[in-house]
């Protein structure tokens, strides 16, 4: 052992408490022996006694004896390292000091103090160092006996309460710290007591008597302490503050829970109480979500005014409130499985005055905090020209400046960055003032910047935050509670004590949609900085689901109004059929499709029924859709067979597709910019390509039926009977895609036989939605009686098509009816013109007995112009018919195959104003084409008679 390695033994400190001491002689025997050296060496005093001290040694110890008694003869001591050598021969390195032990007048004996290394680590940690470092630990530690009472701790553990440790000794833990569930720390205790097993890591939440206001969290470990006999002594535990780890975790939990349960929905309202149901017990007592009116409908917000005036209040619709020991309303729709659409709820208007909180915060777009706040003020009935303090009674009169900082206007930590100034204390930032003395301008007192949050330590005055509680508000009714910061008196615990407020405004994407304010009341904490940043994560992950519902409320409810102007409203009213009609679409969340149904009235009393689908869904197809359904109408006005219908259709669908391919081109050589600017993927689901329709025609005169299909499956049949049958119709191409020509196909149905037209979607089957080629299911559906057309109607819909249906659905079903005869009058007549004058008596008594004599005149001129018409251009047998229907239809056929043309005559004219006059006197005429020939037809009003 060297030098240096011996005066650093030597000056470091000896605890005698943990050595084995044993007497040498002068020649270095051992001459007494005691129980701590046995149990360090192994050797029994017999044994040991008389023995040289280096037969007690290793062989590379054993030498330096000799010099180590020297040392000691010269230095009255020596303290090193030596490896000794236990009985068993397994060396054991111990830490030796030897000093002198002489007695007056006997000879010299040295005492040598040996402490094995491995058994005392830090053997220079004496019993006072030890002391040092538990008592001035950081961490708070105490010994209690077996009553549990306290015998020792350290001065860190006075940090939480409960006096200094000398005030604890003799007490337990629920004298000293009645706020923790001492129970159970007690049972850890009891538990550590009995078994012997430590406790590690135990966590506990509680309120310590250091913060009685503010919910804290230790962990906590356990360990018994035992006798020589190993019996218990006590326990010895630690305590570690993990205050800020619990609110961390609480925090995270919130904001995880925040993300599960908000914005499970498109609904507004139900987005908004989402967002005041997470929040409530755990962050808040109380949480209001108010939101501009216009964001409710969809659209977008005015912003709010900054301004001071008395008429610049902002008003809100509260669409979200939780206090707590409500129920939770979101977790209740969710289990009655409510709709995720718009839900009707009443909205109470909420009226923020100009200059208050809310109102700053909302044209600032930054929170704001106040620590503490009287409720019993915000109960106060006030008017908004009184703006009295509420909350200082030392101050009844004095005005609320938004400026002041110890009002409203004061940002985020006025004095320091270390925290928010105390603003309950008389004392300006500035330094005193007399009472009335103006602050300067610029001033610690004075107008501040308002980029940052606003935190108050106290509200100067909130009676201006009101409420009017007006039932006859012409926007809706008022949130009750009179007046006070909104309504937040009505919504606080009753005998609530003073209440720290923290508003947010809902901002989404640089617009701010409402504001969001929490209340918690005594005696939890006031909200703190950490409060504010978790409020706004929280709020602004809310704000972004409520913007997300605002644009799909105005997406769809835009798609709502496109898919009423595409599809009919009401079919119109007519005699052929009774009619029923239903329309599921496969994207429920905007409610557009590319399948349309259509009753359009022709001439005759004759209808056409068709039904349509275009490719895609969305809101592509409902635009193209609305592009096919009006050229049909316009193509069905020609009155033209069914196959020609849609002949002249595809072509019109091979067009609109040759034009939507010619933009898409021209798009696609924009210059970067352009494209940049309007950079929008573009949708196949606007091509018409590829659309199917099936148009059918009925004559309620003769129950006569054509029909013909465009890639579209063919109708069903309801006979009288009930029984179903399919009609035998060629398919057809789909219209755009080229193929062979159209096939029609006749027959005659018997009165109360029901038409059933439908799109590939009722017949979808299976998990994949393929459609059902047999038809079964829909026969089997069609064969259930029902006592309504329109019941029987839904009922098929609601058999065949699942809840998310595969693809669009459209089903139109027509119960057919016959004219009586009495409303049809038909006249053959000769080629002859002698015959008109006939043809005009005839027609005229026939008026007279169905009672429409006013008619007379214009029918007789009609009739003449039409018949003389048909004798002196046609050809082969002419006939007149007589319709009363909704109109009176006046018609002639003939066997000519050539059109009549509208002319305007010059008044040197002697003839063409036959048509002409026909056109001024009728409600509308028109020409149809026959396989015989053609009809020549004009209808009048019988309303206009009958007025």
């Amino acid at each position: 052992m060297g030098t240096e390695d011996e005066d650093d033994v030597a000056r470091r400190r000896f605890d005698v408490a943990d050595t084995a001491p044993l007497l040498l002689d002068e020649r270095g025997v051992v001459a007494s022996w005691t129980r701590d050296a046995e149990r360090l060496l192994g050797y029994p005093a017999a044994e040991a006694v008389g023995r040289n001290l280096a037969a007690l040694l290793t062989h590379a110890d054993a030498g330096r004896v000799g010099d180590v008694l020297a040392r000691c003869r010269e230095d009255g001591g020596w303290a090193g390292l030596l490896s000794a050598r236990r009985r068993d021969g397994r060396p054991v390195p111990v830490m030796a000091r030897v000093t002198s032990a002489h007695e007056p007048g006997g000879p010299a004996r040295w005492l040598a103090l040996l402490n094995e290394m491995s058994d005392a680590p830090g053997w220079n940690m004496s019993r006072s160092v030890l002391e040092q470092m538990v008592g001035d630990s950081p961490i708070g530690i105490a010994i209690v006996n077996t009553d549990l009472r306290f015998v020792w701790s350290n001065a860190a553990l006075a940090r939480f309460g409960g006096g200094p440790p000398e005030h604890r000794l003799g007490l337990r833990l629920a004298d000293v710290q009645p706020g923790l569930d001492s129970a159970s720390i007690e049972a850890q205790m009891r538990r550590v007591l009995e078994s012997g097993e430590p406790v590690i890591g135990y966590e506990l939440v509680g309120r310590v008597q250091a913060a009685p206001h503010r919910e804290t969290a230790h962990m906590l470990s356990f360990t018994r302490l035992e006798d020589e006999r190993g019996g218990p002594m006590g326990v010895y535990y630690t305590v570690v503050d993990m205050t800020e780890r619990h609110r961390a975790r609480q925090r995270l939990a919130l904001l995880d829970r925040a993300g599960r349960r908000i914005g499970r929905s498109l609904d507004i309202t139900r987005t908004a109480q989402e967002l005041a149901d997470v929040a409530v017990p755990d962050f808040a007592d109380v949480v209001t979500v108010d939101l501009f009116e216009p964001v409710l409908r969809g659209a977008e917000p005015a912003p709010a005014r900054a301004t001071g005036g008395p008429d610049d209040s902002v008003t809100l619709r509260r669409a979200g409130r939780r206090r707590a020991g409500d129920p939770d309303t979101t977790a209740d729709a969710d289990r009655s499985g409510g709709p995720a659409g718009v839900t009707a709820v009443v909205h109470p208007a909420v009226v923020y005055p100009a200059g208050s909180p809310p109102a700053r915060c909302l044209a600032e777009g930054q929170p704001w905090r106040a620590a503490r706040l009287d409720p019993n003020s915000l109960r106060e009935a006030r008017g908004p020209g009184d703006p009295q303090d509420l909350s200082n009674p030392q101050a009844p009169g004095e005005p609320w400046d938004p400026d002041d900082p110890r009002g409203t206007g004061s940002p985020r930590n006025p004095v320091a960055p270390g925290g928010p100034q105390d603003l309950s204390n008389p004392q300006d930032p500035g330094g005193p003032r007399e009472p009335g003395e103006p602050r300067e301008p610029g001033g610690p007192g004075g107008p501040r910047d308002t980029g940052g949050p606003r935190d108050h330590g106290d509200l100067r005055d909130h009676g201006d935050l009101r409420d009017t509680g007006d039932p006859q508000e012409p926007n809706g009714p008022r949130e009750p509670g009179g007046a006070g910061a909104g309504g937040w008196g009505a919504v606080l615990p009753v005998g609530a004590g003073p209440t720290s407020v923290l508003i947010v405004p809902v901002r989404a994407r640089g617009t701010v949609l409402g504001a969001t304010t929490f209340l918690r009341h005594d005696p939890r904490e006031p909200f703190d900085e950490d409060d504010l940043a978790l409020a706004e994560d929280l709020v602004s992950r809310a704000a972004v689901c409520v913007d997300n519902a605002r644009r799909y409320t105005r997406e769809r409810d835009a798609a709502l109004v496109l898919q009423r102007n595409l599809l009919p409203r009401r079919l119109p009213a007519q005699d052929a059929v009774e009619v029923a009609a239903d329309y599921r679409p496969a994207d429920e969340l905007t409610g557009l499709g590319g399948d349309w149904y259509d009753l359009i009235p022709l001439s005759g009393a004759r209808v056409a029924l068709v039904v349509g689908e275009v490719p895609g869904h969305g809101i592509d197809a409902a635009a193209a859709m609305g592009r096919v359904r009006t050229a049909v109408r316009t193509l069905a006005a020609l009155d033209l067979p069914p196959a020609e219908i849609l002949a002249h259709l595809d072509d019109l669908v091979t067009r609109m597709d040759e034009e939507d391919e010619e933009e898409n081109e021209e798009a696609d050589d924009n210059d970067g910019a352009r494209v940049a600017a309007d950079a929008r993927p573009r949708s196949d689901g606007r091509r018409v390509a590829g659309s199917a329709c099936v148009y059918v025609v009925y004559d309620p005169v003769d129950g006569s039926c054509v029909m013909a299909a465009a890639g579209h499956p063919a109708p069903a049949v309801v006979l009288p009977d009930g029984t179903v049958d399919f009609v035998d119709l060629p398919r057809g191409p789909a219209l755009g895609v080229g193929g062979p020509p159209f096939e029609s196909a006749e027959l005659v149905l018997p009165e109360g036989s029901t038409l059933a037209l439908h799109t590939d979607g009722l017949l979808a089957d299976g998990e994949r939605g393929a459609p059902d080629t047999s038809r079964e299911r829909l026969r089997q559906a069609l064969e259930q009686p029902a006592a309504a057309l329109d019941l029987r109607c839904r009922t098929v819909i609601d058999t065949l098509v699942p809840a998310r249906p595969y693809d669009d659905v459209a089903l139109l079903m027509a119960r057919t009816r016959r004219l009586p005869a009495g409303q049809v009058a038909d006249w053959e007549l000769p080629a002859d013109p002698a015959a008109v004058a006939e043809a005009r008596k005839t027609a005229s008594r026939r008026l007279a007995e169905w009672g429409l004599t006013e008619l007379s005149f214009t029918t007789e001129l009609v009739v003449s112009e039409l018949v003389t018409n048909a004798i002196r251009y046609a050809t082969g047998p002419i006939r007149l018919r007589l319709i009363r229907e909704r109109t009176l239809f006046c018609a002639v056929f003939d066997g000519g195959a050539t059109a009549p043309h509208l002319r305007h005559p010059r008044a040197t004219d002697e003839g063409g104003r036959g048509l002409l006059l026909v056109s001024q006197v009728t409600q509308r005429w028109g020409t149809r084409f026959l396989p015989e020939g053609k009809v020549i037809w004009a209808e009048q009003s019988l309303t206009d008679a009958g007025a």
